[in-house]
């Protein structure tokens, strides 16, 4: 073991004083794997963060949480838009059935979606999308709050003029003063603030709340209506969070058979109504980041046959340099495997190198990205070892055959060789 040990520092210290030496060689054997490990670890890189982003927008939506609508989050063959048109939307007369029959639910809520211009004196910001849900929507979907209090059962209840701002509402109306308990306007009406959301930032899906306002609906009902007549102007949908313990196909299972009966459908007519979960956006994005890492692989190929390539022409032209210092070493006694060691592990060493060069690059990278692009891309651990491993396996590979070439040369012609 210590002479392992002992072969292994000398060969390093060779490697070392070759690749200082040789300067220029050096950086032009860099440049080709540096390129390669930019390229694939920046692929990864991109596509970890984009898988990270989607899911933590997937889990923002409610993993456990089943919507209940007019419209299909995904059309397969044969889609008629016009067939979708037609059907009912979902009513609160569904709700009460759902909360007072399904047994597979946790919570519920009725919730409908619409833009506004909120109003608080001088200020104002138009296009807000305002949300109106029954009480049951602080069940269904996970927020917090930085100050104040959600709505009471009997404010959601009564309709009282109450709102939840988001954080960049809150910002943009009221800069740097407390929202609590001051008025804002929508739609000629006032509400009272009684609650921030806590910034979350932006999302894949935008099912943030900085940028939305929460009502009860029995409020937004003085000013707009939710009856199924009125289906082509605001489209109402119904979320329900499965018990604990229960999948999503259990509860849509239960949820498909109740709606039917509801709805009144026959055994052979088609459901008039979607249920969605968020695993069908998790479906999509898979098959996005799925065909991402295939891209991926095709330039680790890539990676490894340019940097490989260039690697070995380097070693094959330090060989030939040092042929006759080769014959030397061998002539005072270095076996073969020590050579073989020596060139091998400048080799590796060289590939390393260039492979740190390029995660460095990779690294300030995605610190610029943050900073401009106000994204967040994060540099693994994961990939950095991976970048290192690639790199090291392109070093191995392309300095084998130079370094068996060196150890198998004969020491008296080498010693000869000019």
């Amino acid at each position: 073991m210590r002479l392992f040990f002992r072969l292994f520092k000398e060969s390093v210290l060779f490697a070392l004083t070759a690749l200082i030496v040789n300067k220029l060689r050096t950086f032009l054997s860099l440049l080709g794997v540096t390129i390669g490990i930019f390229a694939i670890i920046a692929v990864f890189t991109m596509v970890d963060s984009m898988e990270m982003k989607i899911q933590g927008s997937i889990s923002a939506l409610g993993d456990d949480v089943v919507f209940i609508e007019k419209w299909p989050w995904t059309f397969g063959p044969g889609y008629e838009w016009w067939e979708y048109l037609k059907r009912p939307v979902a009513t609160l007369e569904e709700l009460k059935e759902i909360q007072n029959n399904c047994e597979s639910a946790r919570a519920s809520t009725l919730k409908i979606d619409f833009d506004a211009t909120i109003e608080c004196g001088n200020s104002s910001m138009e296009n807000i999308n305002v949300i109106a849900a029954t009480h049951g929507f602080s069940g269904v979907r996970d927020f917090e709050l930085s100050m104040g209090r959600y709505f009471s059962e009997s404010e959601s209840k009564s309709g009282s003029n109450i709102a939840v701002i988001g954080a960049d509402v809150a910002m943009n109306l009221f800069g740097s003063r407390n929202p609590l308990n001051k008025d804002i306007k929508m739609k000629g009406k006032k509400l009272k603030v009684v609650a921030v959301f806590k910034k979350e930032g932006e999302s894949m899906f935008d099912v943030g709340f900085d940028n939305k306002v929460l009502i009860p609906l029995n409020f937004a009902r003085r000013f707009i209506s939710i009856k199924r007549k009125h289906r082509r102007s605001f489209e109402p949908e119904i979320l329900i969070r499965a018990k604990a313990g229960v999948s999503n196909q259990e509860l849509m299972d239960e949820l498909t058979g109740l709606i039917r009966s509801l709805r009144k459908l026959k055994p052979r007519e088609e459901n008039n109504f979607a249920l969605n979960e968020a695993k069908m956006f998790a479906n999509m994005a898979d098959n996005l980041i799925g065909f991402v890492r295939k891209a991926g692989i095709f330039i680790w190929f890539f990676a490894l046959l340019v940097g490989g390539f260039g690697i070995a022409n380097i070693m094959f032209v330090s060989v030939k340099e040092r042929t006759h210092l080769i014959g030397i070493q061998k002539s005072l006694g270095a076996k073969n495997y020590f050579i073989l060691f020596q060139f091998l592990i400048e080799s590796v060493l060289l590939s390393i190198l260039g492979g740190i060069i390029g995660l460095g690059a990779i690294f300030i990278g995605t610190i610029v990205m943050n900073y401009l692009l106000d994204m967040e891309i994060y540099l693994t651990v994961k990939n950095i070892t991976k970048g290192i491993v690639i790199s090291a396996s392109i070093g191995f590979i392309s300095g084998i055959i130079p370094a068996w070439v060196a150890a198998r040369l004969n020491p008296v012609e080498a010693i000869r060789a000019n």
